[in-house]
């Protein structure tokens, strides 16, 4: 493992997938335990998709107490959260049902409008502790949490102020036929002290070095959390 500093993001650099896994993990523990410690709770936000899943798994074995962490995500699908396909589904099986304890607030509340379900999550973030970490992922088209590049809402959703934002996807293929989404905005990134971008393959950090070139994060919406304030973006890489 080595990282490199550079004035915009930290990098670091896994050998392998076991070293990657492991060391994020733990990287998330300690974070957790740190605000466990000063302030009684920690909060963290994930993600879906199979790239964070055997971290979950393996921070889930950590020896934290469980009881005193809430855990929300940083995206969702359209979908009720005991759908196969809905982030929520994933966080429960790959983390959840192994935290024992571990407190979760899905962003989808099944029988309500989505409008209903964005305003219940802001009002979470306005009120709850401010989150200790948020983990992110990237697609091959640049986007992060559900900021697709080329969707109609995204430009709306860059400028909210407010945590989340609802976003329709509808022309974005890499959002499949999961257009309608609730997504972490800008706004939503720039309180939380630790941002950690998970990608594994050469083409994902060729992606985040032209992301770095461009500067423009309608193209490249990962900048929205490479540009947020604070602790820099720390992306863990593996190939």
């Amino acid at each position: 493992m080595n990282a490199a500093v550079s004035d915009r993001i930290t990098l670091v650099r896994h050998g392998n997938d076991e070293d990657w896994t492991e060391s994020v993990a733990k990287e998330m523990a300690g974070f957790l335990q740190q605000d466990i410690k000063q302030h009684g709770r920690a909060r963290m936000l994930l993600s879906g998709g199979t790239t964070p899943a055997p971290v979950y798994e393996m921070l889930s074995e950590q020896p934290l107490e469980w009881a005193r962490v809430d855990v929300g995500l940083a995206d969702e699908r359209w979908l009720s959260p005991q759908d196969h396909d809905s982030n929520a589904w994933l966080v429960r099986n790959s983390f959840l049902k192994l935290a024992e304890g571990a407190h979760f607030d899905p962003l989808v509340r099944v029988g309500r409008p989505i409008a209903e379900c964005v305003h219940t999550a802001n009002l979470l973030a306005e009120h709850a502790l401010p989150a200790t970490l948020v983990v992110l992922g990237m697609g091959n088209d640049g986007h992060t949490a559900s900021l697709f590049p080329g969707s109609k809402d995204l430009d709306r959703a860059l400028q909210s102020r407010q945590a989340y934002a609802a976003l329709d996807a509808t022309g974005c293929p890499v959002a499949k036929d999961w257009h309608l989404r609730i997504t972490l905005t800008p706004q939503g990134l720039a309180p939380i002290r630790h941002r950690l971008l998970l990608l594994r393959g050469k083409q994902k950090l060729e992606v985040l070095e032209a992301a770095l070139a461009s500067g423009d994060v309608h193209t490249y919406p990962i900048l929205a959390a490479i540009n947020a304030p604070g602790n820099k973006l720390r992306v863990h890489w593996a190939p």
